[in-house]
């Protein structure tokens, strides 16, 4: 059995989808289209051999949850936990300008005014995953 989960930031177009494990850190992560969020997930629990799914509890948590507790990844059931997301975007992006530093003049502009080029669902799920592990 690992201590790593599964965590997902769902969304109505766009989920974030996270490997995280209590000792080993982010082991995998990806933004990847809403209607494919259950195969990902299905694919990274049966890859990983993890049994605990964590969902962030905003925008489309009600149809994620019901999706997730439907699959039987290699036959087995899986947990999902609701974790409180509020204000995890706001944390997310300030944890990508932190993974990749702006450059030349961007670099000037204030961290709450940069908006970062790519979508950070992945990261938000990420930070999904370590509220969970504090609680």
């Amino acid at each position: 059995m690992t201590d790593a989960v599964i965590a997902v930031d769902p969304g109505r177009d766009k989920c974030g989808v996270a490997v995280v494990g209590r000792r080993a850190g982010v082991m995998d992560k990806s933004v990847v289209p809403a209607d494919r969020m259950t195969a990902v997930v299905a694919e990274l629990a049966a890859r990983h051999g993890i049994a605990t799914v964590i969902l962030g509890d905003r925008t489309g948590s009600k149809a994620a949850m019901a999706a997730l507790t439907a699959l039987r990844p290699g036959g087995r059931e899986l947990t999902v936990r609701l974790v409180d997301e509020h204000r995890s975007t706001d944390e997310a992006r300030a944890r990508y300008w932190r993974d990749n530093p702006p450059r030349g003049l961007a670099r000037l502009v204030p961290v709450t005014l940069r908006v970062p080029p790519v979508p950070v669902d992945d990261y938000v799920a990420v930070i999904i995953a370590e509220r969970y592990f504090r609680k």
